[in-house]
């Protein structure tokens, strides 16, 4: 296992949570001044984004988050991303952060899937990268926050060998296993199949460096060519486009990894688990321990002085009515072996009672969370220092 892997994911699964909240505040946005009950305004998108990418890309954060250490498991990446993004004035319910979760964790899955080399993943995150500048353009704070992470994972990156990316990419999809979740839009593009493994193409350019396939040449013993033979390669390769740009700045050429929540994409985008797969896993992990000092340390810098007390908070529900999030919360307690086949709608919506409501599922939470690691005797006065954040 690549000790380099955490990063990666990091940034790459935060670009694509941007990227959703950013389309569904912009699907949600005709009030310029927050006139119109119900609607997020542009300042609130803008200041969602800056909250959260600026504690994502804070000194603190990105310099414990880059020490050489394990990949952990999916509970606790969702549970780092859902405290990320209530660093802003935002707030997910438990159903909604997962099938945001689950969104985001399908995206970067299918970009890993077509990336031609290992090493291109650079380009996939630094593609991320790229487009989280374009929301953050407008506050020099935080943009300088974002370019020197970005200078900081060149550095590290760049002089890993093309077996180590091989061992990171490998990693990668040891993470993504056993995810299996369906999304209209890879639907629709007919790039995923209905059990919700995607579909590959065995066409188009050859990775950079790579000859394309069909030709045998054979050589002599003092290195002269003989013969030549073809052979049918049961697909129609061309030759590699040029390479991308591994620096600060320029043309990375890949497409993997820009939004694809873009004006081009104006429908929803649903998800739906497959009937086969076991989304969650709550055996106990034998990186309990580890994940909890990763999480108390990865904590520790976002503060909850992006929200004043007496401010208004918004509640984002990934649901069209709150019928439909009950049902699915009952589900998640209740029903955890039943298959789900319905089609999830992503909204944004305001809540007068955002605040109350939040209160009473983070106390629910932080409940679930104490009993849990009490049962195993682990991380208790870790999440004590959660609580206190």
């Amino acid at each position: 296992m690549s000790v380099r892997t955490l990063p990666l994911v990091f940034l790459n699964l935060g670009g694509e949570m941007l990227y959703i909240l950013d389309q569904r505040l912009r699907a949600h946005n005709t009030s310029e001044d927050n006139s119109e009950k119900g609607l997020w305004s542009e300042t609130d998108r803008k200041r969602v984004m800056n909250d959260i990418v600026g504690t994502m890309f804070s000194k603190t954060f990105m310099d414990e988050l880059l020490k050489p250490q394990q990949l952990y498991s999916h509970r606790t990446m969702k549970t780092v991303l859902t405290r990320l993004a209530h660093t802003s004035i935002m707030r997910l319910n438990p159903a909604s952060m997962d099938r945001l979760y689950e969104l985001m964790i399908m995206a970067f899955k299918y970009q890993v899937f077509l990336c031609p080399r290992p090493k291109d993943l650079l380009l996939i995150s630094y593609n991320h990268i790229d487009t989280i500048r374009e929301f953050v353009k407008d506050t020099p704070v935080v943009l300088n926050q974002v370019d020197e992470t970005h200078r900081k994972i060149i550095e590290v990156y760049s002089s890993l060998s093309e077996g180590e990316f091989q061992l990171l990419r490998q990693t990668l999809l040891i993470f993504f296993q056993d995810m299996h979740v369906r999304v209209s839009l890879f639907l629709k593009n007919q790039v995923q199949n209905p059990n919700g493994r995607f579909a590959l193409s065995t066409s188009g350019p050859v990775p950079h460096g790579i000859d394309v396939p069909g030709l045998i040449r054979t050589f002599d013993c003092k290195g002269r060519e003989v013969s030549r033979a073809e052979f049918p390669t049961g697909g129609c390769y061309t030759s590699p486009i040029r390479e991308g740009s591994f620096l600060l700045h320029g043309d990375r050429v890949s497409t993997l990894g820009l939004n694809m929540y873009t004006v081009n994409h104006l429908e929803e985008t649903h998800t739906s688990k497959t009937p086969t797969v076991k989304q969650a896993d709550n055996t106990p992990n034998l990186l309990a321990k580890e994940e909890l000092n990763l999480l108390a340390r990865l904590m520790g810098s976002m503060k909850a002085e992006n929200t004043p007390k007496a401010e208004t908070v918004f509640r984002i529900n990934l649901f069209n009515t709150d019928r439909e999030e009950e049902e699915e919360q009952a589900r998640a307690s209740g029903g955890a072996g039943e298959s789900s086949y319905e089609v999830i709608n992503i909204q944004a919506m305001q809540d007068e009672q955002a605040a109350t409501e939040l209160a009473l599922i983070a106390g629910q939470f932080a409940e679930g969370e104490r009993q849990e690691n009490q049962e195993s005797n682990k991380g208790d006065d870790l999440l004590a220092m959660m609580d206190d954040l």
